[in-house]
């Protein structure tokens, strides 16, 4: 949902929006693509369209909230963050007073956060330890130039700046007249060779304010996350990606600045450029810059693996506010050789207003205002879910949701899908390619994700092949073997009278239970 989600909002860029009046398949990209490891490890993409003076850019950092811990969930967001704030040169008035400033600040961060989570705090020492902490910040602040990175890539043509972070990864980007690219160079690589952890703990206040707005005053956003923390008890996709209030209220800029050593590193990193350039422009400049980066072992594989669910799991919010309702079931990562066949069963069950779950929830039984089926959340690197999700119309319920979209899942187990609705989605794929790729900061995003999570930005193109080779037997096979009550979490809204909430509590409440299958 977040590569798509991404794709579309970079495509809308309208400086980075391109005709695409060059062939957009394999074999032409393979004319027009170069790959180069550089000597500290960095994999750099540099990807020719000569249509217009602009090269978009993504740095893709292979971290995201699946290496977190409990203590430090949040962190990976908080890093990037923290990546805007500038270097020992860029974002400060005078570095050398600014460094013996921060370290004060962390050194009264400590000593407040050790005195304030003691067994039995003494408050009154908690509170004198607190301003000593906030004083600290205010003598560090007045050296801090604010948004100075941002304002200097607003000057000289700079457009789109922005960052993700997801469960998966991280990544940031923007685009640049072909002109600017040495400076370009020096502001990427510098931000990653150079952070600096100013203004952390003013962010971290930022961050629990969009965990606010996200999850604690969003209904939905409260659901979801029940669902995704019922749905994995073991590995990280179960926590959010934003992080938990009480890991948000603690970590500190030491946590971050020791997260950054571990996994930005270059071997860890690809950097992909799209757009009016070429190889003999773009890997020189990049080898003199980003080589500057020190080398560092890739950070070891994920030890946790989510341990086979074998009985359904539910969770039900009773709140006064739009019911809600989504089921997912645990399957294989995008890696495995029927992601495509799930990729298929998405767009058979969602793309469009001929898609199954349209028709029958929305059109037909006019129950539900959307209604979809999606393949790989929150991530795609591990084993997820493919969940199910619709919203009901005025007067009609999480179940009735529940037993339209179990219905149509029965389907896809009991009956072949038709060879006219397989050939649809076919010719879908086919054009959302060419969608994905006809801006350059698009082309730089989905090379340089597919190129981070196989090894090879070819799959991109590969995975549109194999989804024109999947069959109505692969669906029902793969349908047969993964929609089974065992495998499945449920989460719904159930909307509340407000008559009948208790006092004191008028969002009602929740629960979270284990079914057997």
């Amino acid at each position: 949902m977040r590569r798509i989600a991404l794709t579309l909002a970079i495509g809308l860029l309208p400086l980075l929006f391109v005709p695409a009046a060059e062939s957009q398949d394999l074999a032409s990209f393979e004319e027009r693509t170069t790959v180069e490891t550089l000597d500290n490890g960095l994999t750099v993409i540099v990807v020719e369209r000569h249509e217009a003076p602009v090269f978009s850019f993504f740095t893709h950092v292979n971290v995201g909230a699946d290496r977190e811990v409990p203590g430090i969930t949040g962190l990976a967001h908080m890093f990037e963050h923290m990546a805007f704030k500038g270097t020992h040169t860029i974002g400060t008035s005078d570095y050398e007073a600014e460094k013996k400033a921060l370290a004060k600040v962390e050194e009264a961060y400590r000593a407040y956060d050790r005195a304030r989570r003691a067994k039995n705090p003494d408050t009154d020492e908690v509170e004198r330890l607190e301003k000593e902490w906030r004083a600290a910040i205010e003598e560090a602040d007045q050296y801090v130039v604010s948004n100075e990175f941002g304002e200097i890539i607003d000057r000289v043509g700079g457009v789109g700046l922005n960052a993700f972070t997801s469960s998966d990864e991280t990544g940031y980007f923007y685009s640049f007249p072909v002109n600017r690219l040495e400076l370009w160079a020096y502001l990427e690589s510098e931000r990653f060779m150079e952070p600096v952890m100013r203004e952390f703990y003013e962010e971290r206040d930022v961050v629990m304010e969009e965990r606010r707005m996200r999850s604690e005053s969003n209904p939905v956003g409260r659901l979801v996350e029940q669902f995704l923390a019922a749905a994995f008890l073991a590995h990280p996709y179960g926590q959010p990606v934003v992080g938990w209030p009480s890991d948000l209220r603690t970590f500190s800029a030491a946590d971050a600045k020791e997260f950054y050593d571990k996994y930005y590193v270059p071997s860890n990193m690809v950097v992909t450029v799209a757009g009016d350039v070429t190889p003999e422009e773009v890997l020189p400049v990049v080898r003199k810059y980003f080589g500057r980066l020190p080398a560092a072992p890739a950070p070891e594989p994920l030890r946790t693996e989510e341990p086979p669910q074998i009985a359904e799991r539910k969770v039900v919010i009773e709140e006064q506010t739009q019911p809600f309702y989504v089921e997912g079931y645990i399957k294989p990562p995008a890696t495995h050789p029927d992601n495509a066949v799930y990729d298929a069963i998405a767009d058979i069950l969602s793309d469009g207003r001929t898609s199954r779950l349209y028709k029958s929830l929305v059109r037909d039984q006019k129950i539900a205002a959307v209604a979809a089926g999606f393949n790989n959340m929150p991530g795609e690197k591990y084993r997820n879910l493919f969940a199910f999700f619709a919203v009901p119309t005025p007067g009609h319920t999480p179940q009735e949701m529940q037993t339209a979209i179990r219905e149509e899942i029965d389907r896809l187990r009991t009956e072949k899908v038709s060879e006219e609705e397989l050939e649809m989605v076919k010719t879908k794929a086919k054009a959302n390619l060419l969608r994905q790729l006809r801006s350059n900061q698009g082309l730089a995003f989905q090379i340089g994700s597919y190129q981070a999570l196989y090894g090879d930005w070819r799959e991109l193109f590969r995975q549109v092949d194999r989804i024109d080779e999947v069959t109505a037997e692969d669906v029902l096979r793969v349908a047969q073997e993964s929609f089974v009550p065992e495998r499945r979490t449920v989460a719904m809204i159930q909307t509340t009278d407000p008559a009948e909430a208790e006092p004191g509590s008028p969002e009602g409440s929740g629960s979270t239970e284990g079914e057997e299958g």
